[in-house]
C-alpha cells in the first residue's frame, strides 16, 4: 500500500508542460502549436513556423539582411555587364558594320553617277572610244555591282525572323533589277555611235533619263538606310545604362543602410565585410559612369564631326558627279532637250549642281557655301580642310573653262567646245578630276577620323563588363562574410 501511495504522490507531482493558446488560438506545446489528433502537420507548415521564428530573432535577420545584400550586389554586376555589353557590341558595330555600309552606299551612288558621267564622255569622244575611258565605265559598273552583293549579304530580307524588313533591302533589288537594263541602252548607244547613226545620242540620253529618275534615286534611299542604321547603331551605344545605374543605386544604398545599423546595435563604426562590399560596389558604380562618360564623349564627337563631315562630303561628290554628267550630255544633245521655258535642260542641271556644290559664284570668281563650304565648315583641323579648299579652288577653274566652252559651242563652233570639255590639261574634264581627288582625298581622312573617335569610344568599355563581374563576386563575397561575422557572436 505504501509503495501505491508513494508512486501515484510521485505521478501527481511530476511537472506537466503548460499549454496556452499560440497564434490563431492554437494551444502551444513547448512553444510549437500543438497537433490536433487525428491531423498530420506537414512540412511546409513546419517551414513556415521555423521561418516566423527566425524572422522574430536577430540571427534571422541578419541572415535574412545579408542574403538580400548579397543578391543586391550580384544583379547590380549582372546589369552592368549586360549593359556595358551591350554598348560596346553597338559601338562594334558602328565601326565594324554600319559606318562600312553607308560608305559602301556612298561609293555605290558615286559609282553609278561616274559611270553615267563617263558614258557620256566616250560617247563624245567619237565612233572609238578612249580605252581609258572604257576601262573607267566598266570598272564603275563592276564597283557598282560587288557593293551591292555586299549590302545584301548584310540586308534583313521582307519577312525576317523578327518581323523587321531591312529599307535597304528593297532598294539593293531595285538597283540588282535596273543596272543591267541601263548597261544595255548604253551599249546600244555606243553601238549606234560606232555606226555613225544619230539615234545613239537618243539611246544616250534616255540611258541618263532613266539613272536620274531610277537609279540614282534607289541608290540615294540605300544611301539614307544605311545612314539611318549607323544613327540608330550610335545611339545604342551612347544610350545610358540606366538598369545598371538603378542597381547600383539601390545595392550601394542597402550596404550603407545595413552599416548603418550595425553601428545603431553595436556602436561599432565599421564592418569590415560589409564595408568592403560597399567599396566594391562604389568602384563598379564610378567606373561605369566614367567609362560611359568617355565613351559617349568619342561616339558624340564621331557623330557630330565625323558623321556630319562625311555626310557633307559625299553630297558634294554627288554634286561634282551629276554636274560633270550634265555638262557632257549639254553637248551630246546640243539644245534637243529644253525646259518648259526653252532653256538647254542640261545645261540648266549643270548651273543648279555647280550652285549646289559650291554656292552662288561672286565677285571675282569666288564661291560660297554649298556642300562645298558646309564640309569646310564642320572640318576641325587644317588637314581636313586642305583637301576641301583644293576641290574649291577646282570649282572655281572648271566654271571659268565651262563659260568658254559654252561659249565656243554658242558661237557654232563645236569641235573647240567638244576640246576644251573632254580634252586633256586646261578642259572641264581635268578641273573636274581635280574636284574629284580633292574630295577623296577629304573622303579618307574623315573616315579615318571617324574611325580613330569611335575606337576611342571603344576602348572605354574595355574590361568594364569582366571587371564589374569580378567586383560583383567579391562584393556579395564581403557583404556575406560580414555579416557572418556578426552572427558568430551569437554562438
Amino acid at each position: 500500500m505504501s509503495s501505491v501511495s508513494s508512486a501515484s504522490s510521485v505521478a501527481s507531482a511530476s511537472p506537466v508542460a503548460p499549454q496556452e493558446p499560440g497564434p490563431g488560438g492554437d494551444v502551444l506545446v513547448e512553444g510549437r502549436p500543438a497537433v490536433p489528433s487525428g491531423r498530420r502537420r506537414t512540412a511546409w507548415a513546419e517551414g513556415l513556423d521555423q521561418l516566423r521564428a527566425a524572422a522574430t530573432t536577430e540571427p534571422g535577420r541578419l541572415r535574412a539582411i545579408g542574403a538580400v545584400l548579397a543578391l543586391l550586389v550580384l544583379v547590380f554586376g549582372a546589369a552592368t555587364a549586360w549593359q556595358v555589353s551591350d554598348r560596346a557590341a553597338a559601338a562594334r558595330d558602328v565601326v565594324a558594320r554600319s559606318q562600312l555600309l553607308a560608305s559602301d552606299a556612298a561609293r555605290v551612288y558615286g559609282s553609278l553617277a561616274d559611270a553615267d558621267t563617263t558614258a557620256a564622255a566616250g560617247f563624245l569622244a567619237g565612233a572609238v572610244e578612249p580605252a581609258a575611258t572604257r576601262q573607267r565605265y566598266a570598272d564603275d559598273l563592276a564597283t557598282a555591282s560587288q557593293l551591292l552583293v555586299k549590302a545584301a549579304a548584310n540586308a534583313r530580307a521582307p519577312g525576317a525572323a523578327d518581323g523587321a524588313a531591312d529599307p535597304a533591302a528593297a532598294q539593293i533589288a531595285r538597283l540588282n533589277e535596273l543596272l543591267p537594263r541601263y548597261a544595255g541602252l548604253i551599249e546600244t548607244a555606243k553601238a549606234d555611235n560606232r555606226q555613225g547613226l544619230p539615234l545613239g545620242g537618243a539611246y544616250l540620253r534616255y540611258a541618263n533619263e532613266r539613272m536620274r529618275s531610277e537609279l540614282l534615286p534607289a541608290a540615294r534611299a540605300l544611301y539614307e538606310a544605311e545612314t539611318a542604321r549607323l544613327a540608330a547603331d550610335q545611339e545604342r551605344a551612347m544610350a545610358w545604362p540606366w538598369w545598371a545605374l538603378t542597381a547600383g543605386v539601390i545595392a550601394i544604398g542597402a550596404l550603407v543602410w545595413a552599416q548603418r545599423r550595425h553601428y545603431r546595435r553595436t556602436h561599432r563604426v565599421f564592418n569590415r565585410g560589409l564595408l568592403a562590399a560597399t567599396v566594391a560596389s562604389v568602384a563598379v558604380l564610378l567606373w561605369l559612369v566614367a567609362g560611359h562618360a568617355v565613351a559617349r564623349a568619342g561616339l558624340g564627337d564621331a557623330a557630330g564631326h565625323g558623321a556630319r563631315s562625311l555626310g557633307a562630303l559625299n553630297a558634294a561628290r554627288i554634286d561634282a558627279l551629276r554636274a560633270r554628267g550634265d555638262e557632257n550630255l549639254t553637248l551630246v544633245a546640243r539644245g534637243a532637250v529644253l525646259t518648259s521655258d526653252q532653256k538647254d535642260f542640261y545645261e540648266v542641271g549643270f548651273r543648279d549642281r555647280m550652285r549646289e556644290l559650291a554656292g552662288a559664284e561672286g565677285q571675282g570668281g569666288e564661291a560660297s557655301g554649298g556642300a562645298l563650304g558646309a564640309a569646310l565648315a564642320v572640318a576641325d583641323d587644317e588637314a581636313g580642310r586642305r583637301p576641301v579648299r583644293d576641290a574649291l579652288a577646282a570649282v572655281r577653274e572648271w566654271r571659268e573653262r565651262h563659260a568658254a566652252a559654252r561659249a565656243a559651242d554658242d558661237r557654232g563652233d563645236y569641235e573647240r567646245a567638244l576640246k576644251q570639255v573632254i580634252g586633256g590639261d586646261g578642259s572641264t574634264g581635268a578641273s573636274f578630276d581635280r574636284v574629284d581627288g580633292g574630295l577623296r582625298r577629304a573622303l579618307e581622312y574623315e573616315q579615318e577620323r571617324f574611325r580613330a573617335a569611335v575606337d576611342g569610344g571603344r576602348a572605354a568599355f574595355g574590361g568594364l563588363a569582366v571587371g564589374a563581374g569580378v567586383l560583383a563576386l567579391v562584393g556579395a563575397a564581403a557583404a556575406v562574410l560580414g555579416i557572418g561575422r556578426r552572427l558568430s557572436e551569437y554562438r
